[in-house]
């Protein structure tokens, strides 16, 4: 059996799955790998907010080497302001326009494409979720889980984010940074702005904290990771009234961070540091996840090659950017990232050249050669 990388995009993309996702866009999916001779296995758990979430394992073959493809079918939401349907895939200038098509229901559908209908030894495995784009709750830690109850450790795994920047093949992603969400809440005494002697404002003593954590310097960065940084995203009171005190008063931050740190330990510093500019304040946190880095090695071989020999580029070694749910999956293996260029990913008009994606499946094909050789 032969599969369109085009045809079996479009199709995916026909099929709305804003995060969490599950049902048809799996179906979709399952029907275009059975006939290649997988083992599908799918499975539906959590509840809302962060569920229902459907996860895939698609397998064939046994044994080792075990190469896995990772990826995502859920997508952000649509937004407004498209020149055309969102999930009604179309092809205008060359270029496949609809949700999911740059990130990554098209590297999804190149790699299936780029399967080969014999594989004489080995495992081939895709590890499917509907839940990357939100917390991943349900996700791919829950794939993780579902492999190892039974035994199952892949020898590397090709993650089809899209890295790319430029052109198709300048970039792949040997590691990401680490994500922490942080909330700093300073509590205060409500009152009226005319009588501030009956009251405890919140406000100035949340400007210290916020000036004290800006002024933090986390690190210079290593060979293969920018310095880590503290971004404010917010900063908020219960009330919006121009005479009243509020009662307490939050600053919302992120920190990336590189592998010189993990999540529990600048959570330390935060809290050390807000206590000491305002006694009293409290911190929330959400770790999305810890810093990796993948060393050299095989896969990072099997990929370059296969890029080098494709397009002629050589491409970089990146850490930069968001992370990804290789974050978990180093548990298991080697990991790298490496898909299409991602100028238009969560954009409204999100797009992908086609050109771009037929190119990826024949580089994701020599991928699977040099790995079953």
């Amino acid at each position: 059996m032969t599969v369109d990388p085009i045809d079996l995009a479009k199709r995916l993309i026909a099929s709305p799955s804003v995060t969490p996702a599950r049902g048809p866009v799996f179906d979709i999916l399952e029907q275009a790998l059975r006939p290649l001779g997988f083992e599908v296995h799918r499975w539906v758990m959590g509840e809302a907010p962060d569920g229902p979430t459907e996860n895939m394992v698609a397998l064939r073959g046994s044994g080792s080497p075990h190469f896995g493809f990772a990826g995502h079918l859920d997508v952000v939401p649509p937004g407004d302001g498209w020149s055309t349907d969102p999930f009604d895939p179309v092809i205008e200038d060359g270029r496949l326009f609809g949700r999911g098509a740059n990130d990554m229901k098209s590297a999804i559908a190149a790699f299936v494409a780029a399967i080969p209908a014999r594989q004489d030894k080995g495992t081939c495995s895709l590890l499917i979720t509907g839940d990357e784009e939100g917390y991943a709750t349900f996700g791919t830690p829950r794939i993780i889980d579902w492999l190892t109850e039974r035994g199952i450790r892949p020898d590397m795994i090709l993650i089809g984010e899209p890295t790319s920047v430029e052109r198709l093949g300048d970039t792949i992603k040997i590691g990401r940074r680490g994500s922490v969400n942080m909330w700093v809440d300073v509590p205060g005494t409500q009152g009226h702005v005319a009588y501030p002697h009956r009251a405890d404002n919140p406000v100035p003593k949340l400007a210290r904290v916020v000036e004290a954590l800006a002024a933090l310097r986390l690190d210079d960065g290593t060979e293969a990771f920018p310095p880590s940084n503290l971004e404010f995203t917010a900063v908020s009171t219960p009330t919006s009234a121009s005479n009243l005190i509020p009662s307490s008063a939050t600053a919302q931050f992120n920190i990336r961070f590189n592998n010189l740190h993990k999540g529990a330990d600048l959570v330390r510093l935060v809290e050390e540091t807000a206590a000491a500019a305002a006694p009293g304040a409290t911190v929330r946190t959400r770790i999305s996840g810890e810093a990796f880095l993948t060393p050299p090695g095989a896969l990072y071989d099997l990929v370059v090659s296969a890029i080098r020999d494709e397009t002629g580029i050589e491409p970089e070694l990146s850490t930069s950017g968001g992370t990804s749910d290789g974050r978990f999956l180093i548990a298991l293996c080697p990991v790298v990232d490496f898909g299409l260029p991602n100028a238009t990913m969560h954009k409204v008009g999100e797009s992908a050249a086609v050109a771009d994606i037929e190119e990826l499946s024949r580089i994701y094909r020599r991928v699977l050669e040099r790995a079953f050789a």
